[in-house]
């Protein structure tokens, strides 16, 4: 399993637009792909699961990856949140 931890640095936090684009980077991958915040966990290819967080800026997230891609799969999750902003 591949995991880390990140800050989110957009003002709005981990809002629609930029969640819909990490749970369509997550869905491309056969590894389970998980945020946690706040203690909870969900899965990251569910945009209900991701929004149902409300995760705020200044927050900080862990991701996590396991399965048979999952080295590939935390790499790109995290380029992809980078170029969106969310992450610094």
């Amino acid at each position: 399993m591949k995991e880390i931890t990140v800050l989110v640095v957009d003002p709005v936090g981990l809002h629609a637009r930029p969640a819909t684009v990490a749970v369509n980077a997550a869905s491309k991958f056969k590894s389970d792909v998980k945020v946690s915040f706040k203690g909870k966990s969900v899965n990251m290819k569910s945009i209900m699961g991701v929004m149902s967080l409300g995760i705020p800026t200044q927050s900080e997230i862990t991701i996590s990856c396991e399965g048979e891609d999952e080295e590939e799969a935390i790499a790109k999750i995290e380029e992809t949140l980078k170029a969106q902003k969310v992450i610094g």
